[in-house]
C-alpha cells in the first residue's frame, strides 16, 4: 500500500468526520489497521450504522453521532485530536439542485464549523474533501488546478467555497488545510441503492440482479475513475505534508480516462452476462469528460497511486460479489 509508509506519533488522534460513509468507513479501517487512534464523527444521514459496528469492538475507535451543521459538536469532537479528515458533506449533483438550502447549510456551514473547531483545538492539519466538479465547463483535458470553469450545479459550488473558506483558514489562523478534489471514486462499501447511487457499484448489483441498468446519455461521457485505496493515501499524506503546501487543493485521481460504454460492457464481461442497457436522458450538471492532471499532489504531497483502475475494478467486484 502506498500510504503504509507515511509514520505519524504512536498517540496520535484522527477524527474522520463522515466516517460511518463510504469514503470514511475505508479511512478509519486503513488508520485503525495502521495502530492509530480514530474518532468517528457521523449524523448517519448518508453513512450507515453498519460501518460503525465493523470497528466498535476495536477500543482504538469511537464513534460521535452528530451533526457537523451544530458548532459545539463540532469542537467537542476535535478536543485532543491532532488530524482531521473531514468527509462529511451530502454528494450528487442532481440532488443539489433540487436542494440548494440544505447543500449550503450542510456542504459550507458544516466545513467552517469544522475549520473553526479544528482551529480553537490546535489540530496540526486538516484535510477534507473536496471534488472535480470545482472544474465546472472547463473544457480543457486534463483538469489541471488554477484553471477552473463556470460552476454547474449547487453541489459544485459548495465544494469551491469549502476550498476558499480553507484557505482563509491557513492565510489568517496558520491551520493546515489541503483540499483533495475526488475524481470519481469507487471501491467496497460505496451505496449500490438509491436514486443516486454511482454508478459502478450501481452496476453491479443491478446486473448480477439480472436488471437492465440505465445509462444517461449516450455512454461516451468519460472519467478518471478512482479506487477508494488511492484516495485513503491522498489523506494521509496530506496529512504527512509539509505547511508548504498548505491552503490548497489537488487533483486526486489515478491520472486515467475511462469511457462509461466500456465500463459497462466490461462489467458485464466479468459478471458473465448478458444484458443491454437502457439509454435516458443527460443527467442536469453533469459535465462530459473528466480526467486528472496528478502533477501537483504528486509533487507536493508526495502522492503515488498505485491502484489502476483495472486492478480496482477487479477488486470491486469481486466485494459486491461476497456483500450484494
Amino acid at each position: 500500500m502506498g500510504y503504509t509508509e507515511v509514520v505519524f506519533p504512536e498517540n496520535a488522534v484522527f477524527l474522520v468526520t463522515g466516517g460511518a460513509g463510504f469514503i470514511g468507513s475505508n479511512l478509519c479501517e486503513a488508520l485503525l489497521r495502521m495502530g492509530y487512534t480514530v474518532r468517528c464523527l457521523d449524523d448517519l444521514s448518508t453513512g450507515k450504522a453498519e460501518n460503525t459496528q465493523l470497528f466498535a469492538d476495536d477500543p482504538a475507535y469511537t464513534f460521535i453521532k452528530g451533526d457537523v451543521k451544530d458548532p459545539d459538536v463540532c469542537l467537542e469532537a476535535c478536543r485532543g485530536v491532532d488530524y482531521v479528515l473531514h468527509q462529511a458533506a451530502w454528494g450528487s449533483v442532481p440532488r443539489s439542485i433540487e436542494m440548494p438550502l440544505f447543500y449550503c447549510a450542510n456542504n459550507i456551514s458544516g466545513t467552517l464549523n469544522m475549520l473553526e473547531a479544528a482551529r480553537r483545538c490546535g489540530v496540526k492539519k486538516f484535510v477534507y474533501a473536496s471534488s472535480s466538479s470545482v472544474y465546472g465547463d472547463e473544457p480543457n483535458l486534463p483538469k489541471t488546478e488554477g484553471r477552473e470553469g463556470n460552476l454547474l450545479s449547487p453541489y459544485a459550488l459548495t465544494k469551491r467555497c469549502d476550498e476558499e473558506w480553507a484557505k482563509q483558514y491557513t492565510l489568517h489562523y496558520g491551520l493546515d488545510t489541503y483540499g483533495l478534489r475526488y475524481f470519481n471514486v469507487f471501491g467496497p462499501r460505496q451505496d449500490p441503492d438509491g436514486a443516486y447511487a454511482a454508478v459502478i457499484p450501481k452496476f453491479i448489483r443491478q446486473l448480477l440482479a439480472g436488471e437492465r441498468p440505465t445509462i444517461h446519455g449516450d455512454g461516451r461521457q468519460s472519467r478518471d475513475f478512482t479506487y477508494v485505496e488511492n484516495v485513503v493515501e491522498a489523506n494521509l499524506k496530506a496529512c504527512a505534508a509539509p505547511s508548504s503546501a498548505a491552503g490548497q487543493a489537488f487533483n486526486i485521481a489515478y491520472g486515467g480516462r475511462e469511457y462509461l460504454i466500456d465500463i459497462y460492457y466490461g462489467l458485464t464481461k466479468a459478471l458473465g452476462v448478458d444484458i443491454q442497457p437502457v439509454f435516458g436522458p443527460d443527467r442536469a450538471g453533469d459535465i462530459k469528460h473528466s480526467n486528472a492532471n496528478i502533477e501537483k499532489a504528486r509533487a507536493l504531497l508526495g502522492y503515488q497511486p498505485d491502484w489502476s483502475f483495472e486492478r480496482g475494478i477487479n477488486a470491486a467486484i469481486e466485494w459486491y460479489r461476497r456483500h450484494l
